[in-house]
């Protein structure tokens, strides 16, 4: 049973109680008592789930199990084949590149893993890359487009890694190259945040000609106790949650906004409660994006690139009166 979260605690000591009546029951009787709390259960589940606040999908999306790359490599892919190193600098964890197949399709995949146990996280710089791994990246990318390999990205970082060394080695600096590379790179790229998207850590491997988002992830400029931080100066509860409204960082904001393309859906109360399902889901949206994509030419390809990122951001302003 995953751990719960802070909102979660009905929803878990129903699933104790239902755990203990299933373990007990017996006869016509116990098993219509279990068959009751059973709908009980998904009742208070969606309905629960249906009205997240912001903050409450942030925390759904940073849970502890929730599925990473890694896990996604190992139930959606096959003969991953992982490529280190930047050529100049070394091999930062926190960023996965490698060849692999999907379903028989050759791609570069590339994503980010913040590791399970602590030595892994500290190994892995709990998903915050340096320089390196977005020069790693890069290179990979441009490794695809060489032999015509299309390429995904799978997102989930707090933010690129914020200590003086990479800011020294040019941290913001490739960022920025990434980012521009993507956008003219003559292949299809497809990028899902399936779990954290912060800030320009997520940006760094994000441009894409289709970009989704798993159904409990977020996606944001900065991070709802950095913002709280520099808006009233200090992160509690209260502050975090008032930032999290604000910056509109829900899947389901960013749908609207024209920011990404798609959803792709978790399992009731997320990815973490049954990850099969939410790779196969993963899986399927993967599939369909290449299905779109393969049949283009490069110019059609980076023209359809290009007017996406040109529409974001459209607005309507009101005549100025004297």
């Amino acid at each position: 049973m995953p751990e719960p979260l802070p909102f979660e605690q009905d929803i878990h000591e129903l699933e104790e109680r239902l755990a203990q009546l299933e373990a007990t029951a017996s006869g016509p009787d116990g098993l219509e008592a279990i068959r009751q709390m059973k709908r009980e259960l998904l009742t208070l589940k969606r309905e629960r789930y249906a009205q997240l606040k912001p903050w409450e999908t942030i925390l759904i999306a940073r849970h502890r199990q929730r599925p990473q790359f890694l896990d996604y490599v190992d139930m959606i892919f096959d003969e991953f084949v992982e490529l280190h190193g930047d050529r100049a600098f070394g091999d930062d964890r926190a960023i996965r590149t490698g060849f692999a197949r999907l379903d028989g399709q050759k791609i570069m995949l590339i994503g980010q893993q913040k590791g399970k146990t602590l030595a892994e996280r500290q190994q892995c710089y709990y998903g915050c890359a340096h320089p390196e791994g977005y020069r790693k990246a890069l290179n990979k990318m441009k490794l695809a487009a060489k032999f015509h390999l299309p390429v995904i990205c799978l997102i989930d970082t707090p933010g690129a890694f914020p200590g003086i060394g990479a800011e020294e080695r040019g941290q913001a600096q490739w960022i920025a190259t990434s980012i521009l590379e993507m956008t003219r790179l003559p292949t299809p790229i497809i990028c899902v945040v399936i779990g954290e998207g912060g800030s320009g850590g997520a940006l760094g491997i994000g441009v894409g000609d289709r970009v989704a988002m798993m159904q409990y992830a977020y996606y944001s400029v900065i991070s709802p106790e950095g913002c709280a931080g520099i808006l009233w100066r200090v992160a509690n509860d209260d502050t975090k949650a008032r930032a999290a409204e604000a910056l509109k960082l829900t899947a389901q904001d960013l749908l609207r906004l024209q920011v990404i393309d798609h959803i792709i859906p978790e399992p009731l109360g997320g990815a973490h409660r049954d990850p099969r399902e939410a790779a196969t889901a993963l899986k399927a949206a993967l599939k369909r994006y290449l299905r779109e994509l393969l049949p283009l030419s490069v110019e059609s390809l980076l023209q359809q690139r290009y007017e996406k990122y040109r529409r974001m951001g459209i607005f309507t302003q009101a005549p100025v009166h004297d």
